[in-house]
């Protein structure tokens, strides 16, 4: 279709209109504890990539391009200030801090942002659950149960339930800005972004007629990374290799090792970085401890004979990252068989997600507790998984747990330029696909999609992440004037 289609033709598609569009043959993405019927079999998947392509008709690829910000765009500045509600008081400044220190950085932070711009443009009816935060940071290395390096995405606090199409622009500005920070020229930059859709668009084709089973199984080995469309350089592969070498050394042993001081008993307590790693008082220790009590009824049942080997030996509260920095995140340590059969175990404070204003959400009961909707969000979405998630309630409000830092690592794309910058953003694009694929209709949206030979769609996000790149700058811009003009409280220390 010609992008040059005129966008006030087209009309917003809400979700509720996926069984107008295709009342027989696109799958809803998720649903209440949804009814087994193994009687009835689903819609044969030429049908319906063949109803995701009729979606096109009523938007067209080319309308993906527009940035509809508009004349009553809030005023990005109260966004972020809106989502520091609930939050920690005296952290907030650190926030600040971090988000200003690159317009990347900012992107990252102001997720409620791009949520308010996205929730503007039109929309399609092929809805998933989606990651809600699908930036360039978090997509990562993890360890798997069996001692293997996978590369997926790692990070699931915004998790919903909305169109796919979200997801894929947040990567492809991420991309885009990240770029820029890096002074990687416009066209480059554009390839880059071009090559994410593609490896998203080329892999939900490849699964589109394949087997559930064996789309849930597909899982991206960081030491045998094969996506459909592209094939790995040299330089890429050493970014591999040395990412995948770093992460196995990061363990619990290595960690407690980093982390943990010997008290003079001789037994283990964490040596406090401030503001970054600080102990917690006695009430703080122990309602934390009690909460993990409770998240332990969230385990499978053969995961509690193990974790009840195990006992707390000390509690501290941790900032981490740069969206969630403000947040209740606290660390256990925690000792088994003896003082060096460690478990660090994360237990983080959830919070309403960025896009909630906007789509209909999770449905319950996950929707009644921010835990459980991370948590089932990330096991539906990853392909391997922590054995240990679960979610638990502190003080009344809802938090999740995880291991922390088993065997992870990152790619450094932001770092890049050339052929691995290419390589890893087709690579983040098909790894969302394939996260997507597992709970939306994989064939629908392929049929939207298209072949690879349909470059509009391409093309038409490219426009949409350079306009976006341009905006969050301008919103980089009047975050750094509130800062100047005494309006936020920014911490002296960026780093920390």
């Amino acid at each position: 279709m010609d992008r040059s289609t005129d966008i006030s033709d087209v009309t917003h598609v809400e979700p509720s209109e996926t069984v107008k569009t295709a009342p027989d043959a696109v799958l809803e993405p998720l649903a209440d504890f949804p009814h087994i019927d193994l009687r009835t079999g689903v819609e044969p998947w030429e049908k319906r990539r063949a109803a995701g392509k009729t979606l096109r008709a009523k938007v067209p690829h080319a309308v993906h391009a527009a940035l509809n910000t508009g004349s009553d765009r809030p005023d990005p500045v109260s966004l972020i200030e809106g989502a520091h509600e609930g939050r920690q008081t005296h952290l907030i400044p650190l926030r600040i801090a971090r988000m200003a220190s690159s317009p990347f950085a900012f992107l990252r932070g102001a997720a409620h942002v791009m949520a308010w711009d996205l929730a503007q443009g039109a929309r399609g009816a092929i809805d998933v659950v989606m990651n809600g935060d699908a930036h360039i940071s978090n997509f990562g290395l993890f360890g798997t149960p069996q001692g293997e390096v996978v590369f997926d995405l790692n990070d699931f606090d915004e998790v919903t339930i909305g169109p796919w199409e979200w997801d894929l622009k947040r990567l492809c500005a991420s991309v885009e800005v990240a770029a820029r920070d890096d002074g990687v020229r416009g066209l480059e930059r554009r390839e880059a972004v071009l090559a994410a859709v593609a490896g998203y668009q080329h892999t939900m084709d490849d699964l589109a007629p394949r087997g559930s089973l064996d789309v849930w199984q597909r899982a991206a080995r960081a030491d045998q990374l094969e996506f459909s469309g592209i094939e790995i350089d040299a330089q890429s592969q050493t970014v591999v290799r040395k990412a995948v070498e770093k992460a196995r050394r990061k363990n619990n042993k290595s960690l407690l090792d980093r982390v943990g001081e010997r008290r003079t008993d001789g037994s283990w307590r964490f040596r406090e970085e401030p503001p970054i790693l600080m102990r917690v008082d006695e009430a703080t220790r122990q309602n934390v401890t009690s909460g993990l009590e409770r998240y332990a009824e969230t385990l499978p049942r053969e995961r509690r004979f193990m974790l009840n080997r195990y006992h707390v030996v000390d509690v501290a509260h941790r900032v981490v990252g740069v969206g969630s920095v403000g947040t209740r995140a606290y660390v256990a340590l925690l000792c088994g068989n003896s003082d060096q059969d460690a478990l660090f175990l994360q237990v983080k404070e959830a919070v309403r997600p960025a896009h909630a204003p906007y789509l209909v959400g999770m449905p319950e009961p996950y929707a009644s507790h921010e835990g459980e909707r991370v948590i089932y969000g990330q096991k539906l979405l990853q392909a391997v998984g922590d054995p240990l998630l679960g979610w638990t309630s502190i003080d009344d409000r809802p938090f999740y747990v995880r291991q922390m830092k088993n065997m992870k690592g990152e790619i450094p794309i932001a770092r890049m330029a050339g052929q691995p910058l290419l390589y890893f953003s087709h690579a983040y694009g098909a790894l969302l696909a394939r996260a997507h694929a597992r709970t939306g209709d994989a064939a629908a949206i392929a049929g939207y999609c298209g072949h690879d030979g349909r470059a509009d769609l391409r093309e038409a996000f490219a426009d949409w992440a350079h306009a976006y790149g341009d905006q969050n700058e301008a919103d980089y811009h009047a975050f750094l004037s509130a800062i100047s003009a005494g309006r936020l409280e920014v911490a002296q220390d960026a780093c920390l």
